[in-house]
């Protein structure tokens, strides 16, 4: 198995919430349809899609967490739950 090769910001992580930046290479028919995506979505941006993708993933998968949870909830409907 291929590990993930990610590279951690120590400016973000420094912040509440920690973000780590990592690459993917993606089929070109799921960037296709995803570049398609967010040009008839402005509200939505790579980052987005791949972070409610990820959280849709994990819960369906019976990870629970409540972070998690939020996470992907607020993705889908727009909400920021820390205003």
């Amino acid at each position: 198995m291929q590990n993930l090769n990610f590279d951690v910001n120590p400016i973000i992580s420094n912040q509440k919430d920690d973000v780590i930046s990592f690459k993917c290479e993606l089929q070109e028919n799921l960037q296709k349809a995803m570049k398609q995506f967010v040009e008839e979505h402005p509200n939505w941006d790579q980052y987005r899609i791949l972070q409610a993708a990820i959280a849709g993933f994990l819960l369906q998968k019976g990870f629970q967490n409540r972070d998690l949870t939020r996470l992907y909830i607020g993705n889908m409907l727009s909400i920021n739950f820390e205003e």
